[in-house]
């Protein structure tokens, strides 16, 4: 039985298994569609509408709604808090927070209003490192997507999301999208760089910044050195990571 469902809460764990001891492997941020694949009696498992994410998530964690308001706020232009934490409120005037990136064009959805800061709707590639740096120092967590907790390909689908590109939730599959770039050099300020394990397989996915250094989640959202081999840690003087691909994706 299919049904259609909005977060309103400012964020929810998606799990791999319906359970609350199963691994996060995402998470969902206020205002977010989604559609309901599976139900049981405490347990939904959903399919995110921006990026086709699944996972199970408690049925106390979303609103459900008409498959026809799904259609009309899918079609919806996108504009995402750009606050760190910020608020809606509802016809009662109780508030709710929210974090940066909250979907906030959804928010009449659940009849909330919001009055802050939002992204532009219109891609401007130059924005892409200002939104990045609001996320330093953001701790690193597994299936994060949010500045008090984040991981590495979370950090980039969330700056690029809030530019209004959209790219998959894990690294390996953000590395197929794109054009391919041969030289750090080639590369522009908000290009991709992705990096491999041993096994050749991808791992892990930063944003490059001018002058050969990157921006990533790695321990915290930090800044450090990117060259021909990989992530160069400015901390430890010691490569982190093995550099395996650079993409543009605009």
């Amino acid at each position: 039985m299919q049904g259609f469902g909005i977060c309103h809460l400012s964020v929810v764990p998606m799990r791999e298994e319906a359970s609350d001891k199963s691994e996060m492997t995402s998470q969902i941020l206020y205002g977010e569609l989604l559609t309901v694949l599976n139900k049981t009696e405490k347990w939904c498992r959903v399919k995110l509408e921006e990026d086709g994410y699944e996972g199970w998530i408690s049925t106390h964690q979303f609103t459900p709604i008409s498959k026809e308001d799904f259609i009309t706020y899918q079609g919806k232009t996108k504009q995402y808090n750009c606050d760190l934490v910020e608020y809606v409120w509802n016809s009662d005037k109780i508030l709710l927070p929210i974090s940066l990136g909250a979907s906030i064009h959804n928010a009449s959805l659940l009849n909330h209003s919001f009055d802050g800061n939002c992204s532009d709707p219109i891609f401007r590639k130059e924005n892409l490192l200002l939104t990045a740096q609001s996320y330093l120092n953001a701790p690193y967590l597994w299936g994060g997507k949010t500045p008090f907790g984040i991981d590495c390909s979370g950090f980039v689908q969330m700056v690029y999301r809030m530019n209004n590109i959209a790219l998959p939730r894990d690294a390996s599959d953000q590395s197929l999208e794109g054009e391919v770039l041969s030289f750090i050099e080639e590369t522009e300020p908000g290009d991709l760089a992705f990096f491999d394990n041993a096994e050749g397989q991808i791992i892990h996915v930063g944003i490059v910044m001018p002058d050969n250094y990157i921006i990533h989640a790695h321990g915290q959202v930090r800044i450090d050195r990117l060259d021909q081999s990989g992530i160069y840690n400015v901390d430890t003087n010691q490569h982190s990571h093995q550099l395996r691909l650079l993409k543009k994706m605009a």
